[in-house]
């Protein structure tokens, strides 16, 4: 079961917040919190708190799953632009210069990985995969 969290109007422009949303698509929440610990960049600190906002969403969407967020993964997550705060800058010459004060909105979702129960669903994964690669590869040599 998805869990779901939203972060809305923050001050950042949509282009700087979505170089720290691709750091943690796809990854493991652990690993993700764990990047975003040490990541310079000041999208950093907000996308933190809404996975920590997304986990605590998901423990109550799920209660008998227990404290068991070993295995939650960051599934989406998509940054859309928000409002955008007009302001004027004098220029030389009695002109005017427009700037352009940009946030965001982040929207976040969390779930757990699923992992084929069977271990003959693994192998034809695993199997579909070494042959999609083997492929790509001869289709290259075919190029060449």
């Amino acid at each position: 079961m998805e869990a779901v969290a939203k972060l809305r109007n923050t001050r950042i422009s949509p282009r700087k917040m979505r170089m720290v949303a691709d750091l943690v698509r796809g990854k493991k929440v652990s690993y993700a919190l764990n990047v975003l610990k040490f990541e310079p960049k000041a999208g950093a600190v907000y996308v933190e708190k809404l996975i920590l906002s997304a986990i605590s969403n998901w423990e109550q969407k799920n209660p008998e799953l227990g404290g068991n967020i070993a295995d939650l993964h960051v599934t989406k997550i998509w940054v859309d632009a928000g409002k955008t705060l007009k302001r004027i800058q004098p220029a030389p010459q009695g002109r005017a210069h427009r700037i352009s004060k940009r946030s965001n909105h982040v929207t976040l979702m969390v779930d757990l990985l699923e992992y084929p129960e069977d271990a003959d669903a693994l192998e034809e994964v695993a199997a579909d995969i070494a042959s999609d690669a083997l492929s790509e590869t001869d289709q290259e040599d075919t190029n060449s």
